[in-house]
């Protein structure tokens, strides 16, 4: 295969190759998973720091290491509003839920909403949160599908195989525990790869001065207003930002914290990490304008490797970038396989030793990224894959989650009426994305669609708890979690 190559092709996948056997290496050698809560959450026995750095390299992946850096080139400095904003605002709230989280103590949200409400709607919300993590795990596909496509000048649909393969391998075996190893070598290497990616570009543009040169040049007068398309922009931080604060991938590590006050020191540090890394990533694309006139074809990461670094540093760099979407690629297979398996096989299979909730969390990793990998080769749009996902998660699990820790007049009732109606609301919205002649009341992806959505839901659960019965639990579970004074 090598023989097809060029010097560059050739390095980089041997680069590759070696990389991944390392990581195998790694995740080998770390601690046997005895039960379910050391597959998933690692025996808490993680420092904060490595959490949160694994929850960075999630969040500040392939749709900020390719994604993002498009979308610059092409809108300029507004772009930090697609993923910078959302990111910064969910890890706010999360900031103030954190010690809540923790206390309660479970090992994903299903048994969370179990404790504050009951079966039905944990049932429910495993559904929901499948849906995401397959839906989040699909964007990663199609990133690195054309990322290797892109670079090897093989077909979209091996490399995406290719890519998932190997983010199958390490976490099947390694379990969170693997995933959070390997997410702190991947930032590492991703941000290396990130400063000299921008590096170049700053050269190419003849520094800030010479970008400011080009786009006066170009007649682009939006391109440095950070309010431009405001309206728009505020559709993302709704919805994006209402579904990634209540992501059980990040749940998950907050969860596997070792102490309530451990989980709020990593969500500090990482809000701290986020503002510069998307702001890193955002001046790239736009100071990329002095390299290009036009997105090339496979995007502008991967054409900067390509045709501006000499060839080692070009392969060492094409695997940081590859790195960094696997790493969000990890995170996302192993959150969906831990809903299969303990919220809804665990659910059924009560009496299930801790070896064979091993073994069923390995075929679930496996699952989830088979139905991933499913969706990624035949859906080929990263920015409209990633709105559907939140769309769901946003209008059917955001409003009874965050409600159930500050509300205990919050009912079961009202939390089921709340998310059937979201996931009613985003299947209709998905059905008319695909242009099939629905006719809607408001634009697609709008800012308009998220606040209705958001909106009838809270509507919903405060209408429905009113007219329902409230269970007694709700009071236990709130002081619990710290919410209420005892």
């Amino acid at each position: 295969m090598f023989s097809q190559f060029n010097d560059r092709q050739s390095l980089s996948a041997i680069l590759l190759i070696a990389y991944f056997l390392f990581i195998l290496l790694v995740v080998f050698r770390s601690q046997k998973d005895e039960n379910s809560e050391d597959y998933f959450l690692a025996g808490r026995r993680l420092p904060f720091w490595a959490l949160s750095i694994t929850f960075i390299a999630s969040w500040w992946g392939g749709g900020s290491a390719v994604d993002l850096i498009d979308q610059a080139f092409t809108n300029g400095i507004s772009s930090f509003w697609i993923y910078g904003m959302p990111v910064l605002f969910s890890t706010f709230l999360m900031f103030l839920f954190a010690k809540g989280i923790r206390k309660i103590g479970t090992i994903s949200q299903p048994q969370l909403m179990e404790a504050r409400y009951n079966v039905a709607s944990a049932q429910l919300l495993s559904v929901l949160i499948l849906i995401f993590m397959v839906i989040g795990s699909a964007v990663q596909v199609i990133v690195i599908g054309r990322f290797f496509s892109t670079f090897f000048s093989i077909s979209y649909e091996l490399a995406a195989i290719i890519g998932t393969l190997i983010v199958l391998a390490y976490s099947v075996v390694g379990g969170f525990k693997g995933v959070v190893l390997t997410d702190i070598l991947q930032f590492v290497f991703l941000l290396i790869s990130a400063i000299t990616l921008f590096l170049f570009a700053y050269n190419g543009a003849g520094g800030f001065s010479g970008l400011t040169a080009t786009i006066e040049q170009q007649d682009l007068p939006h391109f440095f207003d950070f309010t431009h398309n405001l309206s728009q922009n505020m559709a993302y931080i709704i919805t994006f930002g209402a579904a990634w604060m209540i992501q059980a991938n990040i749940w998950q590590r907050i969860s596997a914290t070792r102490t309530p006050t451990d989980a709020k020191k990593m969500m500090m540090m990482s809000f701290c990490a986020f503002l510069p890394l998307y702001l890193l990533v955002t001046l790239t694309g736009m100071l990329s304008k002095g390299l290009y006139e036009t997105i090339p074809e496979g995007g502008i990461a991967a054409a900067m490797i390509f045709d501006h670094m000499p060839t080692f540093l070009s392969a060492l760099i094409f695997v940081g970038i590859c790195s960094a979407i696997m790493s969000t690629m990890d995170s996302l297979i192993n959150t969906g396989a831990l809903v299969l398996t303990v919220d809804l096989y665990q659910q059924k299979y009560k009496e299930a030793t801790d070896q064979k909730m091993v073994s069923v969390g390995r075929y679930a990793t496996l699952l989830v990224a088979l139905l991933s990998l499913f969706i990624g080769i035949n859906i080929n749009s990263i920015l409209t894959v990633s709105w559907i996902g939140s769309d769901f998660l946003a209008t059917g699990a955001f409003v009874p989650l965050v409600m159930g820790f500050i509300w205990k007049r919050g009912t079961s009732a009202g939390a089921m009426a709340s998310m059937i109606f979201g996931i009613l609301f985003s299947s209709f919205n998905l059905l008319a994305a695909f242009e099939i002649g629905i006719t809607m009341p408001w634009e697609i992806a709008s800012t308009q669609q998220a606040m209705t959505g958001m909106l009838i839901s809270l509507l919903l659960y405060v209408v429905v708890s009113l007219f329902t019965t409230p269970s007694t639990k709700a009071t236990t579970f709130i002081q619990k979690a710290g919410m209420l004074e005892t």
